[in-house]
This record gives C-alpha cells, sequence and structure tokens, in this order.
C-alpha cells in the first residue's frame, strides 16, 4: 500500500484513515448497512509498539474502497465491496446505501501540500470527522473549507498506482501529439486547390525537397504561405 501523489493515482482498493486521536478510518457496516469510522490500532499487537501514522494499513475487507473515476470528469466514485457508493446530501449528510451513481456520488480529490487527501462533495464542502455528544465521531461533508477535521491519509495499492500512471502518461503522449502542427499537412489543406491536390510550380518543388533534406521544410512552408498570400 502506497500513498498517491496526485489525484490520478487514487484508483482501485483505497484505504482512507484520519489522524484523530485515536486514528479511525472510513468502514462500511454491511449488517447495519451504513457507514462508521472504527478506530485503529495506536500500538502493534505483536511488538507493542507505537504504530507510525503512515504506516496503517487496511486489515479489514469493510475497509476498503474501490475507487473508479467517472469519465470525462476529474470526480471518483467510491465504492463498497458490497457495492453501494459513498454519497453526500446538500446538507452533508454521508451515507452508502445506493447501488446507483449520480451526482450526490461524485467526489472530487485534491492531493493537498503535506501529502493528505481532501475529498469534495457536489456541493462544494468536504468530508470531514465531526465530535458528536459523548465524545464519539461521525463522518460529514458540509464544510465549505480545508481544516484539520477534513484532511485524510490515502492509501492505494501500488499495482494500480502505476495503472494510473501509464494512463496519465498515454493521456499526456495524445495531447501533446495533438497540439503539433502538421506544417505539410496544414499547407495541402488551406493552400491547395485542384481538388485537393498541392499544386506547385517546379521551382517551388526543387526548393520544398532541398529544404527538407537540410531540415528546413517548416521555413520552407512558411516562406512560400507568405508569398502566397
Amino acid at each position: 500500500w502506497v500513498r498517491p501523489e496526485q489525484p490520478s493515482q487514487i484508483l482501485g482498493p483505497t484505504f482512507l484513515y484520519h489522524a484523530s486521536d485515536p486514528p479511525v478510518c472510513i468502514a462500511f457496516d454491511s449488517t447495519r448497512t451504513r457507514v462508521h469510522l472504527p478506530p485503529l490500532p495506536r500500538t502493534d499487537p505483536e511488538t507493542s509498539e507505537t504504530i507510525p501514522l503512515l504506516s496503517y494499513e487496511p486489515k479489514d475487507v469493510h475497509h476498503v474502497w474501490v475507487v473508479t473515476h467517472v469519465a470525462g470528469t476529474d470526480t471518483i466514485n467510491l465504492r463498497t465491496p458490497d457495492g453501494k457508493f459513498l454519497s453526500s446530501d446538500q446538507v452533508g449528510l454521508v451515507s452508502a446505501n445506493r447501488e446507483a451513481r449520480g451526482p450526490q456520488e461524485e467526489w472530487t480529490a485534491h492531493v493537498l501540500e503535506d501529502g493528505t487527501v481532501a475529498l469534495q462533495n457536489v456541493y462544494g464542502n468536504y468530508l470531514g470527522i465531526d465530535e458528536v455528544a459523548g465524545g464519539g465521531l461521525s463522518l460529514r461533508a458540509d464544510s465549505d473549507n480545508i481544516g484539520f477535521q477534513e484532511k485524510w491519509w490515502v492509501k492505494v495499492q501500488y499495482g494500480h498506482l502505476k495503472k494510473a500512471g501509464e494512463e496519465e502518461r498515454k493521456r499526456k503522449e495524445i495531447t501533446e501529439g495533438m497540439t503539433k502542427i502538421d506544417e505539410a499537412g496544414t499547407n495541402r489543406v488551406y493552400q491547395a486547390w485542384g481538388a485537393g491536390r498541392s499544386v506547385v510550380s517546379t521551382d517551388d518543388g526543387k526548393v520544398l525537397k532541398k529544404a527538407k533534406k537540410e531540415g528546413r521544410l517548416a521555413e520552407a512552408l512558411l516562406d512560400r504561405r507568405i508569398k502566397l498570400k
């Protein structure tokens, strides 16, 4: 389990926990069909040593959420092992009792400078912990700013992080490829006549061929375009 460095790396099985006292994680109680915040152990039961905050990993399948990215957007869905989606209504009530996805099931992840992650709902508010009567903690999504209560530590599986990185590289390659200008193609489209054929004089043809050999084709095409105006 590793920490993501950017939102696109939050993908697949995901563990979200908070540095409260004691630390808690976002879990799903399949028996009661509700989201809750079970405490995480402060010490290792085998060694009795204090567990470093960044060393926590999920020990229960219901502590893991499956994250998918919503196509064409920067938002994500968080699904329980039972197929229910984490959602938030307009007043900030958080639940996971729907098997269908809609705007209330969409979250925008923000990776902060300190390495924590803030999750923003469709209404612009952030997911955080809230102290209730008796000293317990509940999950809310009604804060319009990011403070300690809205900062989550997130762990994902390395294989999915690697996959997300590969997909990001492919997207960049496609974007960069689309932004490159094909000078010869542009000339053919905008300076062609005769049923789409590029009509050039014998002299022009010789000049362009020579420029291509010398690696000055783009410059030669630019000069020709200026002359044709």
